[in-house]
């Protein structure tokens, strides 16, 4: 049984992780690290979905990493662009010499006798077990199940004779070349596929329950390209940045706190972009703008394909499949060759694994978060969970400079244990993402972190009081229980396999 020991150990090899990793191994070059992905390549979600037009759904400048910006002056990049984005940077630090590829994790229990981390793992190519061991353990896995994504079932679906495919698990060798192609979804992934796919289909349908807040976003940043031609680049995408962020969390609060106005704005926006003839019922949610994700396209894509006749629309129900598609509740028939089941995402934190303490399961549910980045009474671990209202990486950059000032700090004092732990009763019933109502959300919440009443256990998704919070507030907490370190404890040897 392969057994190694690390000072550090990530698991996941994404956007979260590897910006983590180059942020703790450029504070703590000592630290030994290993960074455990279950996957043949970095690049989590970006090597994961490989669906026609996949790309971001925030601006790359704040979705990018502040320590290495994004150069390029496309506003939505496509996914294998990010794939290599976060690939070179992992090489430029010098990380990707210490990932191990095709690591399940099963399980992680804290011994505190040891005051380490004992990580189970299965190397799935090989079917090998490996055991790894730990002072500090960070998740950077997400929050959603790689394995499969969310597929209900559909009256009738097994006489349907044409090809289903959901886009978590696009088949490489798919010809949709002048195929009738239905899209079962509203969200951001069905926004994305209709106007990639519609140039070769015969015609492609989007078909939906209820509307999302769709908007468009120019594909390129001209004024950035320019001025990055008169001033240092740096300057120029570092400037860009801040206004984009400024930008973005400005209109995520007016959404909140003028929904109704919003509402009428981003509607507005839209039948410009749709023309006066389009039925607004395809594009006017029956909720508030950000009680769930807002769609960026970029160049109104997707306005373009529907007004161009390519693509249409359809919101009904679905009374069954028939052999050649889709029976709507209203008698209408959709002819399909091929449908696509864009239905969502299914929950899942720390990549499936089971945590304990001295062998007690802790179940992640029923924990809550210390300032959104610890978990509640699991010693020395954290949990690396970005925006859902902003750039996902904002909070992810936010986290790893807070763990480098907690490290710090227990470097300091003399400190090996840190244990958030709540004295106050402050654990609410609702789950960390509660305020979103996108279904794949409401369905598995109760496999997320519970939200808490107050400071430092709610948790905000504001940048500004995250930043005060991680930042500035001072790292000494009554909140954290801190054990000084024994020196007669004996720890394993450091392995020399860093890949």
């Amino acid at each position: 049984m392969n057994h190694q020991h690390f000072d550090t150990l990530i698991i996941g090899a994404g956007l979260s992780g590897i910006g983590t990793a180059c942020q703790l191994a450029q504070e703590f070059p000592e630290r030994s690290m290993a960074i455990l992905e279950r996957r043949a390549c970095m690049g989590g979600t970006w090597d994961l979905f490989r669906y026609p037009g996949i790309r971001s759904d925030s601006d790359m400048l704040s979705y990018g990493y502040k320590f290495r910006l994004w150069r390029s002056p496309k506003v939505l990049a496509d996914g294998a662009s990010i794939r290599r984005y976060i690939q070179d940077t992992a090489r430029q630090h010098g990380l990707d010499k210490k990932i191990h590829y095709g690591v399940k994790i099963t399980g992680a229990n804290w011994c505190s006798q040891q005051r380490l981390w004992q990580v189970s793992a299965v190397h799935e190519a090989s079917a090998t077990v490996r055991q790894y061991s730990c002072k500090f353990l960070l998740c950077c896995t997400g929050y959603y199940n790689h394995d499969a994504g969310f597929l209900p079932s559909f009256p009738g679906e097994e006489a349907f004779k044409g090809v289903r495919v959901h886009p978590q698990h696009w088949p490489e060798d798919l010809d949709y070349t002048g195929k009738h192609v239905v899209v079962i979804g509203s969200g951001a992934t069905a926004a994305t596929l209709i106007p990639a796919m519609a140039d070769k289909t015969g015609h492609i349908t989007m078909l939906q329950r209820s509307p999302s807040y769709i908007y468009s976003l120019p594909s390129t940043d001209t004024l950035t390209a320019t001025l990055s031609r008169i001033m240092p680049a740096r300057w120029a995408y570092g400037l860009a940045r801040k206004r984009n962020i400024v930008l973005y969390r400005a209109a995520y609060i007016a959404c909140r706190q003028w929904p109704r106005l919003m509402r009428r704005i981003i509607l507005s926006h839209v039948r410009r972009q749709v023309g006066p003839d389009a039925d607004m019922r395809h594009f006017t949610p029956h909720y508030m703008p950000w009680d769930e994700r807002l769609c960026a396209v970029p160049d109104g894509d997707l306005f373009k394909a529907i007004r161009s006749g390519r693509a249409s629309i359809e919101t009904d129900h679905i009374e069954r499949f028939s052999e050649s598609g889709i029976v709507l509740k209203s008698g209408k028939h959709l002819p399909a060759d091929i449908i696509i089941t864009a239905t969502g995402l299914r929950l899942q934190v720390l990549g499936g694994m089971i945590v304990s303490v001295d062998g007690t399961p802790y179940p992640i549910g029923e924990q809550m978060t210390y300032k959104g980045v610890l978990l509640e009474n699991l010693p020395n671990m954290a949990w690396i969970f970005g925006y859902t209202n902003v750039s996902w990486t904002l909070k992810v950059g936010l986290a790893a400079k807070y763990l480098c000032r907690l490290f710090h700090y227990m470097d300091e004092h003399d400190f090996d244990v840190v244990t958030p732990r709540d004295d106050a009763g402050n654990a609410l019933d609702d789950g960390i993402m509660n305020s979103m109502k996108s279904g794949y959300i409401q369905r598995d919440q109760q496999f997320l972190p519970r939200q808490g009443k107050a400071y430092p256990w709610f948790v905000f998704m504001h940048y500004g009081r995250d930043k005060k919070m991680l930042l500035k507030d001072p790292v000494e907490d009554p909140r954290l229980a801190f054990l000084q370190s024994t020196r007669e404890i004996p720890a394993p040897r450091p392995s020399r396999v860093t890949g």
